[in-house]
């Protein structure tokens, strides 16, 4: 259960990159592509009656990097937008992530090469750290969100095929009890629910949200 009372603006940026190695580690789950495994974490933790819907579509392994900017105040969350004429989530506040293809060795391969084509991230600033819990999806998509640290002072160059905007976000104010609510919308003709925060004019929700929850119980409870 979460702790309303933890207060993760007190945590500062070593003791977080400690605890990140301390809690988590950097091995692939089973349930990644098995679909005999149901992983616990993902849409359903917010609305139940998505996991029967997960539990038919084809599984699609993916992965994203949580990339947690080491800035000597405070540390803060590097995320993306997605470009308003995809298909897919135009719009949508995510992590640098996608598919895990073929010629990647594992999902920290591909977090890592999907944040450099599509912001221009380089692998060298980012030190991996750990995977957070698989995260399944409604459409069937079984993340590995991957937690690193990267060292401020990196420039960025935009895939603006794939994305419109880059920003931070204080990891304090996402990790803060007290921003995380749960919304609810209409989706194919059901109300679905799930989790949602807001940073000024940005709209964090869906499973961006839901992966910051989950941070937030393994790292900061």
């Amino acid at each position: 259960m979460l702790n309303p009372q933890s207060n993760a603006g007190a945590m500062g940026a070593p003791e977080f990159y400690a605890r990140v190695k301390e809690r988590l580690t950097l091995d692939v789950p089973p349930g990644l592509t098995d679909a005999s495994v149901m992983p616990v974490r993902g849409d359903h933790d917010a609305d139940p009656v998505m996991k029967k819907i997960a539990e038919v579509r084809p599984i699609r392994p993916a992965a994203v990097l949580v990339a947690v900017i080491d800035h000597p105040k405070e540390p803060t969350v590097l995320l993306t937008q997605r470009a308003q004429h995809l298909p897919d989530h135009p719009g949508q506040i995510s992590f640098p992530g996608g598919k895990i293809d073929k010629t990647d060795a594992d999902p920290l391969a591909a977090a890592l090469r999907e944040a450099e084509e599509e912001i221009g991230l380089s692998r060298e600033a980012v030190q991996p750290l750990g995977y957070l819990d698989l995260y399944m999806t409604t459409l069937g998509y079984r993340i590995m969100p991957l937690i690193a640290r990267v060292e401020p002072g990196f420039e960025l160059a935009l895939n603006t095929a794939e994305v419109d905007a880059a920003f931070e976000v204080p990891l304090a104010f996402l990790m803060d009890h007290a921003n995380m609510e749960t919304h609810s919308r209409e989706w194919q003709g059901v109300e679905r629910h799930y989790y949602a925060i807001t940073f000024g004019e940005r709209y964090i929700w869906g499973v961006t949200a839901g992966i910051l929850r989950n941070m937030r119980e393994r790292i900061f409870r």
